[in-house]
């Protein structure tokens, strides 16, 4: 099957984790991506480990799957010379450098880069944006999901600021971004020009605000924490068995109906405190607790069938081992294994995306530090003795 972004080149000059993430999502989908890293040195993700698998870390290699790397110092001229000579025929540019003297010292400005190929797609990533008060101040995810609001509003009620356990700023922003390239991509088949993608962490954290920010946004109402439940809806939340946890979702009175028949608790069933929605709302503190000493009454594997029987949105707690074992995750291929040249087999999660005409597909594994120089140099139409000198010179 064709891919869908086959014969799309982008050059991914970004390091960490936002950008990494967003081209190895276009590498699967089949684009041509070129990670250019700095000699001798490399994506920082390389050396945050450990673990580290051989002198890899495995942070660095769940993020940059279906690239070839190139190594290029920008610092010296032949080395923007040449990134000159890939801009001319790239489709894409991600770069995540946040001071515009730097872009310009680099020759990754908007203007300068859009004068070699006015059809290029020119995609920022940086903490807070190219514009506004907080234009390159830095920023990392940890800093975004300070910012962002959420990390305010994790964990229980007395509890100290949560952050969240993965970057989920580089992650929503990486994904955010790679729909931005495309959506720019279709864009100029109709313009004929590619266009400039500006996308910061902060903003992107603050989109996981969603319903909590349409709701502060309608009445002025400050959110509150309120832990593992539903503000709007009860029973929607973790609750405890014999021998561990289930978590429900009862959303709507045709499910409370059914979830009744399950847990077949007269307390309960015959509380005119729970009715509805709204009056379970009102007491939801009681209804946990009632809850909860039915559900103790048995174990989780119990409660799990019953409640599936009936059609009831549920499911156990998993730890991240139970989760990427799962037999059901599995065979939806989201674990995702490739063979690396140094050190064997890689596995990484896999594109959640399924599309039936043009699927992803897993074709390299992340690239040794400037393991494909050669390659690409000679693509460009450099020979060999030109190759070595640039070499010797370490620009590249």
């Amino acid at each position: 099957m064709r891919s869908a972004l086959e014969g799309i080149v982008v050059l991914d000059h970004t390091s960490a984790l936002a950008g990494p993430y967003c081209a190895q999502l276009l590498g699967d989908f089949g684009a041509n991506v070129i990670k250019i890293e700095q000699p001798g040195k490399g994506d920082q993700s390389r050396g945050w480990g450990p673990p580290f698998v051989g002198d890899v870390s495995a942070y660095y290699l769940g993020t940059n799957r279906n690239k070839r790397g190139l190594t290029l110092n920008l610092g010296s001229q032949d080395g923007r010379d040449i990134m000159a000579k890939l801009l001319k025929k790239a489709d894409v540019l991600i770069h995540n450098v946040p001071r515009k003297s730097s872009r310009q010292k680099l020759g990754l400005d908007e203007k300068y880069c859009h004068g070699l190929n006015e059809k290029l797609i020119w995609a920022s990533i940086s903490g807070f944006g190219n514009t506004g008060p907080y234009a390159e101040k830095p920023g990392y995810d940890v800093i975004a999901q300070g910012m962002g609001g959420a990390m305010s509003l994790t964990g229980e009620k007395d509890s100290d600021p949560m952050r969240f356990p993965t970057p989920i700023a580089d992650i929503t922003t990486g994904i955010y971004t790679a729909l931005s390239i495309v959506t720019a991509l279709y864009a100029r088949t109709h313009t004929g020009k590619g266009q400039s993608i500006d996308n910061a962490l902060f903003d992107c954290q603050v989109t996981w605000l969603a319903n909590v920010a349409s709701s502060y946004l309608a009445t002025n109402n400050p959110p509150q924490k309120i832990g593992n439940t539903h503000p709007s809806i009860v029973p929607y939340q973790p609750l405890p068995t014999a021998d561990g946890w289930v978590i429900v979702g009862v959303g709507s009175e045709k499910l409370w109906q059914s979830f009744l028949q399950v847990i077949n608790f007269s307390e309960i069933a015959e509380d005119k405190r729970f009715e509805n929605n709204t009056l379970r709302l009102q007491h939801r503190q009681e209804l946990t607790e009632l809850l909860a000493k039915c559900l103790r009454q048995q174990n989780s594997a119990y409660w799990l069938e019953k409640l599936q029987q009936a059609r009831i949105p549920s499911g156990p707690i998993y730890t991240p081992q139970e989760t990427l074992s799962d037999e059901h995750l599995l065979s939806r291929g989201m674990v995702v294994e490739l063979e690396h040249p140094m050190i064997g087999l890689v596995k990484s999660l896999g594109n959640p995306m399924n599309l039936t005409d043009t699927p992803v597909s897993y074709r390299l594994p992340p690239p040794l530090l400037g393991e494909h120089s050669t390659d690409i140099l000679r693509e460009l139409e450099y020979n060999e003795q030109q190759i070595n000198e640039l070499r010797d010179q370490k620009v590249i």
